[in-house]
């Protein structure tokens, strides 16, 4: 087995990096201003920080971005950050890398849990998934979060319970590297802590009559617990310069209404909308899964470990939709688990109509004597999967939106970037006196690009105002009613768009192209701020805001500005980001 082990590491390595460095498409706004966009600003001092890093109670760890400081370091110091395609595929490569874990963890949690004979069906199932094709390989830190926790998965003792020797079950080795993974994943996401309060708390209610063994457990998850939040506060503290607790600041922020602004979703948004997503055509074998696992609870063919991974699963869907503000990638996490559920309705429903006259296709013993598949013929292994054509056919029919979701779905806000990166430089020889004359601007929703970290420009950060974009800071510090009547700067320009360009810059172009005096709004500031521009020598949009309705292009081209550029198609996206992605400049 542990040939087939080193195998499964090997392909999974080389697929989730081969994703990574393929994805040129657009999913969340915290894959570069949650984790790339710190670290680039930490090395190269320039970057988009965003209200969570720059208000005066910051909510983000730096534990995340850290990740990605040695690769910009080693970048600087060689002087290979000037080629921009290193720059952006350096990032890639690492978190292909950690993404891989994702898929060995669950191989080993197929092995532990159900026995070899599901390890391929499993492992296929995370390979082939289109969720993780889309979100596993991203700089979020979600998806480092479901790669941890599939790793602690893979070490936590599923199987326990208070009527089994906790010798049978027990390995204190096995459980220590669950905490760590799991002590891990918390740090990088403190709400990763509703399932291992969970989990840990089962575990101890199995332990209870074992006196010393779970106080043992107590103490080294206290003492995992305590390390992690100390070396939080300590790696925070000198991030910021002065002694500060991000979680207990998330906490705190998220405790107001303040993640109610960024959209609420009704209470069954998980069963309805995510897990059909997290699914995708797993999610037949997924419910029959689970289906198998209660019908079987009172006989001699029930299994306990997934009977405490539906109870877990159920546990975590249940708490996490109380919260108003929900999103697709926040139970990301547990999908190996539900990996799990398919895998078995999927070898089950394979073997019921196969006849068992095959040597390959008989049962392990636990002692997992038999041998796997060669490691060089890992297509031979998937030809030979223990289950139907028919479901294998079913499962692969993800595969072509998977390849349309990471090369062109939304890659227009990515290629963007390519296009500001192709604008000369000043010689080395000119002036610093000398103006600076392309000076850009994003009439877009906010983060609806890369900031530096795809861009690496620092002529347009060394001075405020080069380059802008619309703000969306959150109402901080505000009273309820303040809140109430609070407009951000993106939804008071697209209000009235064309009202915003007459009354907020200028009545002429500059053809100096001045930087702006007060683009972006300031977090925490009640009402709508006076925001005052200076018209650039480029301005970026998404080809929604020139309809006619809003009357955009006759402003623009009045003052003489050309559309030049353009990017993507024109049903993609949604609300204000569809259209395509258009650059106009002042030619005149």
């Amino acid at each position: 087995m542990e040939a087939f082990m080193t195998t499964i590491t090997s392909t999974s390595i080389l697929v989730r990096v081969l994703i990574s460095l393929s994805t040129r498409t657009f999913f969340q706004p915290d894959e570069y201003f949650q984790a790339l966009e710190p670290a680039h600003h930490a090395v190269f001092g320039h970057g988009d920080l965003t209200w969570e890093w720059s208000s005066e109670n910051p909510i983000r760890s730096i534990i995340y971005p850290a990740l990605n400081i040695p690769v910009y370091w080693v970048l600087k110091v060689t002087g290979l950050h000037k080629i921009d395609a290193l720059l952006i595929a350096g990032p890639k490569i690492l978190h292909g890398i950690l993404a891989a874990g994702t898929d060995i963890g669950v191989a080993e949690l197929a092995r532990r849990t159900l026995g070899s004979d599901y390890v391929e069906t499993t492992v296929l199932l995370s390979l082939t998934s289109f969720f993780h094709a889309l979100a596993l390989s991203r700089s979020l830190s979600n998806s480092l979060e479901t790669t941890l926790s599939a790793l602690a998965f893979s070490y936590y003792p599923w199987d326990a319970s208070s009527k089994l020797s906790p010798h049978v079950t027990y390995n204190p080795q096995r459980l220590g590297r669950a905490i760590l993974f799991s002590a891990l994943a918390c740090m990088i996401r403190p709400t990763n802590a509703v399932i291992w309060v969970f989990l840990y708390a089962k575990l101890l209610w199995s332990l209870r009559r074992y006196h010393k063994l779970a106080f043992t457990f107590f103490r080294n998850l206290v003492a995992a617990g305590l390390t992690a939040v100390l070396v939080l506060f300590i790696m925070d503290s000198f991030y910021y310069s002065r002694l500060i607790s991000t979680p207990f600041n998330f906490v705190l922020t998220n405790f107001s209404s303040v993640s109610l602004f960024y959209g609420t979703n009704p209470w069954h948004y998980y069963l309805t909308q995510a897990l059909p997503i997290l699914c995708t055509t797993a999610l037949p074998f997924v419910l029959h899964g689970v289906y198998i696992t209660i019908r079987t609870r009172n006989t001699p063919k029930r299994n306990a470990a997934l009977e405490n991974m539906l109870a877990a699963v159920t546990w975590s869907i249940g708490v996490y939709s109380f919260a108003g503000h929900k999103e697709w990638r926040f139970i990301h996490p547990i999908l190996p688990l539900l990996h799990i559920f398919a895998a078995k309705s999927l070898v089950d429903l394979g073997s019921s109509k196969q006849p068992q006259t095959k040597p390959a296709k008989k049962s392990l013993k636990k002692s997992d004597d038999l041998k796997p598949p060669s490691s060089n013929r890992i297509s031979a292994c998937f030809a030979s999967l223990p289950i139907r054509k028919s479901h294998l056919t079913l499962l692969l029919l993800s595969l072509p939106v998977s390849l349309y979701i990471v090369l062109f779905y939304c890659d227009a806000p990515i290629t963007v970037t390519s296009y500001i990166r192709s604008l000369p430089l000043p010689p080395p020889s000119a002036s610093a006196s000398e103006p600076f004359t392309d000076t850009i601007g994003f009439l877009m929703p906010c983060h609806s690009t890369p900031g530096q970290s795809h861009i690496h420009r620092p002529i347009l950060a060394a001075v405020p105002g080069r380059l802008w974009s619309l703000g969306c800071e959150p109402p901080l510090n505000l009273t309820a009613a303040q809140a109430l009547s609070y407009q951000d700067q993106t939804n008071v320009f697209y209000s009235d768009p064309r009202k915003y360009l007459l009354e907020r810059f200028p009545e002429t172009v500059d053809a100096l192209f001045p930087p702006s005096p007060f683009p972006r709004s300031s977090p925490g500031q009640a009402g709508v701020q006076e925001w005052r521009h200076e018209w650039p020598k480029h301005l970026i949009m998404f080809g929604e805001l020139l309809k006619d309705e809003y009357g955009v292009r006759e402003v623009l081209e009045e003052k003489g500005y050309q559309e030049v550029w353009t990017a993507g198609r024109e049903w993609e996206g949604e609300g204000a980001r569809k259209g395509g992605v258009r650059v106009w400049r002042w030619v005149e």
